[in-house]
């Protein structure tokens, strides 16, 4: 995910997409921790697009 792409939403709908990322992040932490993972970087890019994520917001909460 781009963070292009996620400047042109709305942040009622990055919010939405945050929710589900930390949900997805919480499932791979839980699959690291009983050694069911099969992709560990997965963990990583899915971080990378919570911090994107919260960026963005951050940004458009301060130019208002």
């Amino acid at each position: 995910m781009k963070a292009s792409e996620l400047r042109v939403k709305e942040p009622s709908e990055l919010n939405k997409e945050l929710l589900e990322l930390l949900k997805a992040q919480f499932s791979l932490r839980m699959q690291l921790a009983t050694q069911q993972i099969g992709n560990t970087s997965q963990l990583g890019k899915v971080r990378r697009d919570i911090a994107r994520i919260r960026t963005i917001l951050h940004e458009k909460a301060v130019t208002q």
